[in-house]
């Protein structure tokens, strides 16, 4: 586990690309930091070895009502090959140098079609 976490630190943005692209089946996101990349595929490793989350806890957090994204955070959806970010503001969000009043606005200016926004960006099921 190690030299598997190590192996992580020493590999270039590109590598990381890669890398995500065999865990987790599709294209990282575009403007991800190298440093969250090594991170979630760091977890991903180790809960691999460790044999991921138990069912009890699986079942705990599928309940657990959807927080709020915290002031300032950045949420993250790839669509069709594009990454799309959204800023989390005081009274809305910031999407593409536009302020938007909701979630649900932004998924359906990028999909064309009406979504529930917090679907779309994985803050909900």
């Amino acid at each position: 586990m190690k030299a598997a976490l190590a192996e992580l630190m020493s590999l270039d943005r590109q590598a990381l690309a890669q890398r995500w692209q065999q865990v987790f089946g599709h294209p990282a996101p575009l403007n991800i930091q190298e440093m969250l990349l090594r991170q979630a595929l760091g977890w991903q490793l180790q809960a691999d070895a460790e044999g991921g989350l138990s069912n009890h806890h699986r079942r705990q957090l599928l309940k657990a009502p959807a927080e709020s994204p915290a002031l300032g955070a950045r949420l993250i959806r790839v669509w069709q090959g594009e990454t799309h970010q959204v800023m989390v503001l005081a009274d809305g969000y910031a999407y593409r140098g536009k302020q938007w009043k909701s979630l649900s606005a932004i998924a359906r200016a990028i999909t064309g079609t009406p979504w529930s926004g917090p679907v779309f960006f994985g803050l909900k099921k």
